[in-house]
């Protein structure tokens, strides 16, 4: 995740509540007791409900077939009950297909690595959270849930981003109708985009909305993507020039189709 986008997700969730919304990294998730993540069998991230005691954190959570826990007024797919943490509202959302979220391509990979650089040992970013590789996100006490030793090489990075990928893959499946057809590029830009402003925020956003409205795609993006450049309440030149480069990509024709999978 740009360091610039970590910040922009640190403001964003700052005011957390109990049972409120959080996104960890780019994984939606809900605020939670420690104690309360643990026994549903999620996993909790500190740093993410600030503004509650220090015994209540970020709770993430895999479920169902390819599924993960988020609020359901964030989910386009179809809900699972009885499967996730904390209030009614936070469900198991799966894609609204049998199809699991298609990895993102060639050209998309390329553009994450550009913005996010390399890093090859545990390191604070500049808002001092920790990462390593391209734009991982530490979720333990010196990045221990990485299963490579560090200092990491960059084909070591580049699978463990593969692997953060599957979030953000699977939120942009999630979040976009069935009825709306991305080809690998559009659908790679968007990925790219959550990766970086967290599923939480992707999913709530306009550009979202308007996609899912039936509104044309590339318009969309044009319009949409270039408001994603702040961060503290400051327009930063790298979120610039990252939202420049997805709307190029969003805007490359491709004739392969990744949305939907199938």
């Amino acid at each position: 995740m740009l360091r610039t986008g970590l910040f922009l997700l640190a403001i964003t969730f700052a005011n957390a509540a109990v049972n409120g919304p959080c996104t960890a990294g780019s994984t939606p998730g809900v605020c939670l007791s420690t104690s309360s993540c643990s026994s549903s069998g999620g996993t909790s991230h500190a740093g993410f409900c600030p503004s509650d005691p220090t015994d209540v954190q970020c709770c993430t959570k895999t479920c169902g077939s390819g599924g993960i826990c988020r609020f359901s007024n964030t989910c386009s797919g179809t809900t699972q009950t009885g499967l996730c943490p904390g209030p009614s509202t936070f469900l198991c959302c799966l894609s609204g297909s049998s199809c699991a979220a298609p990895a993102v391509n060639a050209a998309t990979v390329s553009l994450i690595k550009q913005f996010e650089g390399f890093v090859a040992s545990p390191a604070p970013d500049p808002i001092g959270l920790p990462t390593v590789g391209f734009g991982h996100l530490c979720q333990t006490t010196n990045c221990a849930e990485v299963p490579f030793p560090f200092p990491l090489t960059q084909a070591e990075a580049t699978t463990l981003l593969n692997s953060d990928l599957k979030t953000p893959e699977n939120c942009i499946t999630n979040d976009i109708s069935s009825s709306v057809r991305l080809n690998d590029n559009q659908y790679g830009a968007l990925v790219s985009w959550a990766f970086n402003v967290g599923c939480g925020n992707a999913a709530s956003s306009t550009l979202i909305s308007r996609l899912n409205g039936g509104q044309d795609p590339n318009t969309v993006a044009a319009q949409e993507l270039p408001k994603w450049d702040m961060a503290g309440g400051m327009v930063l030149q790298g979120l610039v020039n990252r939202r420049a480069a997805e709307v190029k990509l969003f805007q490359t024709a491709s004739s392969v189709i990744a949305h939907p999978a199938c």
